[in-house]
């Protein structure tokens, strides 16, 4: 019998002064919930929301407008006891990005008008790393990317987030209006700085002095995000559909949730911290802690556990060795590098983490997560693990991670099954994988020299090369098992 709270949406405000970039499913579960229950309780209209879809299909968009804008958050402690919660601060949805017919920016002047209207105060962002369009291991802008040299070319007419971002500023400059506040919800370290950069350096290509008030007057603050949002399934449907909601927009998450942001809104906020969002002066330290501990952990599970064939990270933490492989990872390789505020608990946070992973009411799949590898390994992984190794440090469980990926990357798991890899930089590892074969080692080595992945000090760290070479070898000829078997023997 489901244990089931269900709370409705507040009343509509009609004063919209957010737009959000990346309408998915992490901002409709997540910054849109924080939201809707600080209007619940505090009666504060003055924060509704315009989301805009960039790069998603149109049909949510549709489908939002549709419904009202309205839709629920199922958010699971258990798979019996669930909080369903009708959302509403999402006054307005656009899109902008290609349809089927390959027309682009359907809504883009009503979103540039939204972004350039002086009652826009904040802007927030989940657009994932490579919405940035930085290099990940440098931070420089990619501008040789054909939708960067577009928005170069054609600044008026944007098709990126620093696009969208630099054209709206621009146009606030030019009419006297207050810049709005740029808030990063992405998993990058320093997001706050990393997105000032993109908008930096694409102003900078149109306009010297544009850059400079940028600089001068424009609030980037950085923000930790956590919470567990897989993608959604037909599973998923029906397990609503038997608590009455008939809702395709709906989202589903875990119970748990967390925002930790940098407090400096030179135009106001809402004050989230009556919701629990935790406001400080520096989020460096939490946000290093959860990229490298959270998101690290589960691209461990992704890459390993798809390989063998494992659907989700409930079931890839269902194995003793996976289990254990966490452990000693979070405990021995990720902790270590992190400088955290005096009696933050990490062995306890590593022990929270574990049971959330176990959590049996949420199916996140593990592709679902290894998508974006190369944006997302520098932060999860190598610099953590250069820190370590400059320390005098051991990274087994990275090596192994890492020669994960790089068999990821060849499309198919270690049984033969094809799979897509969904990743900005896959035409580069299938023409590495055609050029090697079979040659491990030499793959390995190109692999290690991409440097828009991994930092060439690592690369060039004595024995690192060597230990994710060995650790290929065995994974891809011993398989899985044997893997961590030896990996265990290590300790």
């Amino acid at each position: 019998m489901n244990d089931v709270t269900r709370v409705p949406a507040a009343a509509p405000s009609g004063c919209i002064s957010i737009v959000h970039l990346g309408l998915g499913a992490f901002h409709r579960a997540h910054q849109a919930v924080y939201l809707e229950r600080y209007r619940q309780r505090s009666g504060d209209d003055a924060w509704g929301v315009s989301s805009a879809n960039l790069r998603g299909g149109v049909a949510l968009v549709d489908a939002l407008r549709d419904a009202d804008y309205h839709y629920h958050v199922a958010e699971y402690a258990d798979r019996d006891h669930i909080t369903l919660r009708e959302i509403g601060v999402i006054e307005e949805v656009l899109f902008t990005g290609r349809d089927s017919s390959g027309q682009w920016g359907r809504d883009l002047t009503a979103l540039l008008t939204r972004l350039a209207s002086p009652d826009t105060r904040l802007v927030t962002l989940t657009v994932t790393e490579k919405g940035y369009f930085l290099s990940p291991a440098e931070g420089t802008l990619l501008r040789d990317d054909p939708l960067i040299a577009h928005d170069i070319e054609h600044p008026q007419a944007p098709r990126t987030v620093p696009g969208l971002l630099v054209e709206a500023l621009a146009r606030r400059r030019s009419a006297g209006i207050p810049p709005f506040t740029v808030l990063c919800c992405d998993n990058m370290p320093n997001n706050g700085q990393r997105t000032r950069a993109a908008v930096m350096q694409l102003a900078a290509c149109r306009d010297g002095e544009l850059a400079a008030w940028i600089e001068r007057e424009v609030a980037f603050p950085c923000s930790m995000v956590d919470r567990i949002v897989p993608a959604m399934t037909a599973a998923d449907f029906a397990r609503l559909a038997e608590l009455g909601v008939d809702d395709p927009n709906a989202v589903v998450g875990e119970a748990f949730s967390q925002w930790v942001v940098e407090d400096d809104f030179p135009l106001g906020r809402p004050a989230w911290e009556s919701e629990g969002v935790e406001m400080v002066a520096d989020v460096a330290p939490f946000e290093t802690m959860k990229l490298r501990m959270l998101n690290g952990s589960h691209s461990l599970l992704a890459y390993l556990g798809a390989l063998e064939g494992i659907e989700t990270v409930f079931d890839a933490v269902s194995r003793d060795d996976l289990m254990a492989l966490l452990h000693r990872y979070m405990l021995h390789e990720a902790a270590p590098t992190l400088a955290m505020p005096a009696g933050t608990d990490l062995e306890g946070y590593a022990e929270q983490l574990l049971y959330r992973f176990a959590n049996d009411s949420l199916r996140h799949r593990l592709h679902q997560i290894a998508m974006d590898g190369s944006q997302k390994l520098p932060q999860r992984w190598l610099h953590g693990a250069l820190a370590r190794l400059e320390a005098g440090g051991e990274v087994p469980c990275i090596a192994l991670g890492l020669a994960a990926w790089i068999r990821y990357t060849a499309g198919s798991d270690l049984h033969g099954n094809v799979h897509a890899v969904d990743d900005p930089m896959a035409d580069t590892f299938a023409l590495l994988h055609e050029t090697h074969g079979e040659d491990h080692e030499n793959l390995v080595l190109a692999f290690l020299e991409l440097d828009a992945v991994v930092p060439p000090a690592l690369a060039e760290h004595s024995g690192f090369a060597a230990e994710v070479v060995s650790a290929y070898r065995c994974l891809t000829t011993l398989g899985l098992d044997t893997a961590l078997a030896r990996l265990d023997a290590s300790t």
